[in-house]
């Protein structure tokens, strides 16, 4: 009888702990789930309005389906755009592509292979240089080791304004100011990209070096054939870092490529059009241009996303 009030006690106490645990885990999502609809909310504002026709965004911004009766008239009976001081009253109102046609009318299609050319190029050679360079603080023993990499962890402390004005003083002398090479060359190499590569290299065990250059196998060659493919998911978190990161900058454009726009990236395209109208700003033509900026990275982000994390973890600031 003892034994068998023990047993029901014991599995009454699994089942509270169980109930326990779902409900935790019940709340934990439910958070989880909270804030990424305010995350996503923006965005889901963004892309609706970018199907709207000025009007339409100006009096019902906060509709995110631009169907009846949320929306307005977006042509006059003559078919001519309707301003949108001549709206009065909600009538009908259908998606349009008006802003998609408005910017590519303004040199979107060059913005964007000028953002996508220089976000290769500088996403390529920091691949090549930071993982030399990490490779060199993690492996090659010289004098003055470790007080490099110690300078190099200090750039990372100082902000990126304050480069700026040095950054274009050297680039005037060098007369490399509104041209391509102005704005690859001082981001080839990033700080960030040295210690993320070099973090990754020493967890690599030195046994399969050793047995490389027990095979003849020269530095070089051990970097190349051996080691570096063993760096694949470091050299993919790198990329997908510069390429976000390149693809997002605002600043070094605008103070190395502001005098040429058929340079101009993306984020600095749209900065200036939002002055290009007067006092009236075309919300559905800007809101789709930002849609057609952030549309390439999400769609990276949400593929890649795991890569994110290692690459945290293997530059060692998780936690």
């Amino acid at each position: 009888m003892a034994t068998a009030i023990q047993s029901q006690g014991v599995v009454t106490a699994a089942r509270r702990r169980s109930v326990g645990r779902l409900a935790l885990a019940t709340l934990g999502w439910t958070v989880l789930i909270a804030f990424a609809l305010i995350e996503i909310l923006p965005f889901a504002f963004t892309v609706a309005n970018s199907f709207k026709c000025l009007p339409a965004v100006q009096s019902y911004p906060r509709a995110l389906i631009p169907v009846p009766p949320f929306g307005v008239s977006c042509v006059s009976e003559e078919g001519a755009p309707l301003p949108a001081r001549a709206v009065s009253t909600p009538t009908t109102f259908n998606p349009t592509l008006q802003g998609y046609e408005e910017i590519f009318d303004a040199k979107l299609p060059r913005w964007f292979a000028n953002t996508t050319f220089f976000a290769v190029v500088i996403t390529v050679l920091r691949l090549a240089f930071d993982s030399m360079a990490g490779y060199a603080l993690a492996r090659i023993r010289f004098p003055g080791n470790r007080l490099l990499f110690f300078i190099i962890l200090g750039t990372m402390m100082v902000p990126p304004v304050v480069l700026l004005i040095p950054r274009f003083i050297i680039l005037k002398h060098l007369a490399m100011l509104n041209t391509y090479q102005g704005l690859i060359v001082p981001l080839a190499v990033d700080a960030f990209g040295i210690f993320l590569m070099k973090q990754f290299f020493e967890s690599v065990p030195g046994e399969i070096e050793e047995a490389a250059m027990v095979d003849g196998a020269n530095r070089f060659t051990m970097f190349l054939r051996v080691v570096l493919p063993m760096a694949t998911p470091a050299l993919t978190a790198l990329a997908i870092f510069s390429f976000q990161g390149t693809w997002n900058d605002f600043l070094m454009p605008l103070i190395i490529l502001s005098g040429k726009s058929d340079l101009w990236t993306l984020p600095l395209g749209l900065s200036f059009l939002r002055g290009a109208y007067g006092e009236t700003l075309r919300w559905h033509a800007f809101l789709a241009g930002s849609v057609l900026t952030t549309l390439p990275l999400a769609l990276i982000f949400f593929y890649f996303q795991r890569y994110f994390v290692e690459g945290i973890s293997y530059s060692g600031l998780k936690g």
